[in-house]
């Protein structure tokens, strides 16, 4: 019995059930560890957590306790926002606010 279903599936076009397997796999979001992160955002590991606070940077997940993640579409789109707010500004980018800084504080004059 066995033999003669995978002969009748190797000659059949794929059910239903086969062609939506077929699409959500293809639909499947792609979620990268921290190790390809690093190759697509030159940030360091400190810079991406504090944005990530912020709300600037895409949230990481947890896959396990010991394994976390990022949604590759979510990083891309970040670094097409960034390009566009590049283009948008010119050649000049903003500079921090000195002001806010924890360490070195810039002196008033009295």
């Amino acid at each position: 019995m066995i033999e003669n279903m995978s002969s009748r599936a190797a000659n059949s076009a794929p059910s239903q059930n086969d062609r939506q397997l077929i699409v959500n796999h293809t639909n499947a979001r792609r979620t990268i560890r921290r190790k390809e992160l690093r190759l697509i955002v030159p940030l360091a590991d400190t810079t991406i957590y504090e944005l990530e606070q912020r709300g600037e940077f895409p949230r990481r997940f947890n896959l396990t306790p010991r394994c976390v993640v990022w949604d590759l579409a979510e990083v891309e789109t970040w670094i097409a926002d960034r390009q566009r707010a590049s283009a948008n500004r010119g050649r000049s980018t903003p500079h921090p606010d000195v002001r806010l800084r924890k360490s070195r504080p810039v002196h008033t004059k009295s």
